[in-house]
């Protein structure tokens, strides 16, 4: 069975990665902050017939990722797919769009969790993948981040994930030899918390790509995607 783990999972975006997986055939653990609104969640999945297991992963706490790690390896002794997730967009309030009025503590707060936190995660899973040879590292990105698309506004997430990016194509150099993929993906503006009702992308169309990177036979690595398709850093 192929077992998955993915990040701040219970709502938009993640739920949607989660419930497609499951629909797959994957045994999914659903990384949650809170425990008990993500088992919550699950019980649903669970009715609908999906092997999905809630877990507590708060990317910002060290103790928790690495007690979800030796829980995955206690009961699997394996993980074939890492999503890094979890985000955040907190430079929205008046006059905090601009780099030029940026609260740097919003950007240590975004980078923390957009960047940090996947670093981590990768940090604690990469030795449990190494041990099985294989694996499957996606990187939940944006074209915000993008330096041939990049634009003014919005500086703490665009950074953040411009730096995920880095972080992405840093991985890929030190693990494609041990059979470890890592990619990056921007699944569009979709509507979910973060991006708000106006987007045009539901969360099951954001999910698209990153489920075909955890899915497809012989995925590439270092690369970073939308719609399927190779995109420009």
């Amino acid at each position: 069975m192929t077992v998955s783990l993915v990040t701040g999972g219970n709502r938009g975006l993640g739920l949607a990665i989660v419930k497609t997986l499951a629909a797959k055939g994957h045994i999914v653990y659903m990384g949650v902050r809170d425990l008990e609104k993500g088992s919550k969640v699950c019980e649903g999945l669970v009715q609908e017939g999906l092997n999905v297991k809630p877990i507590e992963i708060d990317v910002t706490k060290s103790a928790t990722i690495k007690d979800a790690v030796a829980r995955i390896k206690d009961e699997h002794d394996y993980l074939d797919v890492l999503i890094n997730n979890a985000g955040v967009m907190l430079d929205s309030g008046e006059g905090q769009n601009s780099v030029l009025n940026v609260d740097p503590v919003i950007v240590s707060k975004t980078f923390e969790v957009n960047t940090v936190g996947a670093l981590i995660m990768s940090q604690a899973i990469a030795p449990l993948m190494k041990e099985n040879g294989k694996g499957r590292i996606i990187n939940i990105s944006s074209g915000m981040g993008s330096l041939s698309e990049m634009e003014g506004g919005w500086a703490a997430y665009r950074m953040s994930k411009s730096a995920l990016n880095a972080l992405t194509k840093i991985l890929h150099a030190e693990l494609n030899s041990s059979g470890i993929s890592v990619n990056s993906v921007c699944p569009g503006w979709v509507r979910t918390d973060l991006g708000g009702e106006k987007a045009p992308l539901s969360p099951e169309e954001g999910a698209r790509t990153p489920v075909w990177l955890a899915t497809m036979n012989e995925p590439p690595s270092g690369k970073f995607f939308r719609n399927k398709e190779e995109i420009q850093w």
